[in-house]
């Protein structure tokens, strides 16, 4: 099976700006992204760093986030293509498939990029045994201590590990989980005892943390943490902890300009559904960014935006291309005037939370069609 590149967010190409069809553009802040590495290294000192780079580096493009995470000590993600394509930026280090593979003939790939897998069920203990590769690999033996994703159970641990252990082409094996609860209440503690339990006496080196873990459970951090959306500028924990109290910055910022403004009087109407109705005369801004774009569909009236670095409010509905802000605090603004959706200035935790979602999903959700630029 022949795995191509899939199509990436790369930085736009050189383009004048008057070509550009539409003004709406994301820009990826490399400074940003080394900011946030070295805060997890902070943060966990006696660690070594995986960086997750997966879902194309949250929505970054692998290429644009690179040369910000390039002082990991390796990289974690989910797709061989991917790990491919951090290969050819010159990558030597170590590169984590987190899910590790899902055919025999995935191993081909992940012998002749010399690749680390996640070790997770008796299939893929089965499909190593059956396989002869050019050198020997390091795997990351996933224990399911209590979030019933992927993993041998504690009491299986052992064997699953005696089993790898045996195979020729197994090399060093790490011991790894994943927490469910890490950024809430529940806390970590009951699948701490059930890894403890299952690995007791079961040598090698231990890979539990995510970004929760690593900000706030250093009983969890073990030789290699796995830090994911605190690399891009976005709390584990929302709102409840903003990003800023973390010291993380934020590495993607949406912008759009205003194409047209209106002035609505008392008892209009802005948008689809007529959902918005002013209670006094005011001015409404056009935005030419609209879910089609990646902006939530969901994000009610009053979600937090910025026109001209004023913090003010969406009106109405959010359209395909298109959505309406609250100009009051803006008496300002014209057509042209620059809008941030979210990034400097506007964490993206704030949108994510009144659209009911998380950070995670704003990155991810980002379209093809919105040029990028990384600085």
């Amino acid at each position: 099976m022949r795995y191509a590149a899939s199509p990436s967010r790369r930085a736009s190409p050189s383009i004048p700006y008057s070509l550009m069809p539409r003004p709406i553009k994301v820009s990826i802040h490399t400074a940003a992204l080394a900011h946030n590495l070295d805060v997890a290294r902070r943060s966990a000192p006696n660690a070594k760093v995986w960086a997750v780079v997966k879902a194309n580096a949250y929505g970054h493009g692998i290429e644009n986030a690179y040369p910000g995470l390039r002082d990991a000590d390796g990289f974690g993600l989910l797709d061989l293509d991917e790990a491919v394509r951090v290969r050819e930026l010159g990558w030597a280090g170590p590169i984590l498939l987190l899910e590790g593979f899902f055919k025999p003939e995935d191993l081909a790939i992940v012998d002749k990029y010399g690749l680390t897998t996640t070790v997770h069920s008796d299939e893929q203990l089965r499909m190593l045994e059956m396989t002869r590769l050019s050198k020997p690999l390091n795997v990351q033996l996933k224990m399911n201590s209590g979030m019933n994703r992927l993993g041998f159970a504690p009491e299986r641990f052992r064997a699953a590990w005696e089993r790898a252990r045996a195979i020729p082409g197994v090399s060093q094996i790490v011991l790894m989980t994943h927490f469910s609860d890490a950024d809430g209440p529940r806390g970590i503690a009951y699948q701490m005892e059930a890894f403890e339990r299952g690995a007791c006496d079961v040598p090698g080196e231990r890979s539990l943390a995510n970004s929760a873990a690593t900000l706030f459970h250093p009983e969890a951090h073990g030789a290699w943490v796995r830090p994911g959306i605190m690399l891009y500028g976005s709390s584990p924990k929302g709102v409840d902890v903003p990003a800023a109290a973390l010291d993380l910055q934020p590495t993607m910022t949406l912008e759009a300009e205003l194409i047209g403004i209106q002035d609505v009087p008392a008892g209009g109407t802005v948008g689809y559904g007529s959902a918005f109705t002013a209670e006094t005369p005011m001015r409404v801004g056009t935005v030419a960014c609209g879910y089609a774009d990646g902006y939530p569909r969901v994000a009610p009236s009053g979600t937090p935006v910025l026109v001209d670095g004023v913090r003010t409010r969406t009106v109405g509905r959010v359209s395909m291309d298109m959505l309406a802000v609250d100009l009051t605090p803006v008496p300002q603004a014209r057509v042209g005037t620059p809008v941030t959706l979210w990034g400097r200035g506007l964490c993206i935790d704030e949108v994510a939370a009144s659209a009911g979602t998380l950070g995670y999903e704003l990155m991810c959700a980002v379209a093809r069609r919105v040029p990028v630029h990384a600085n």
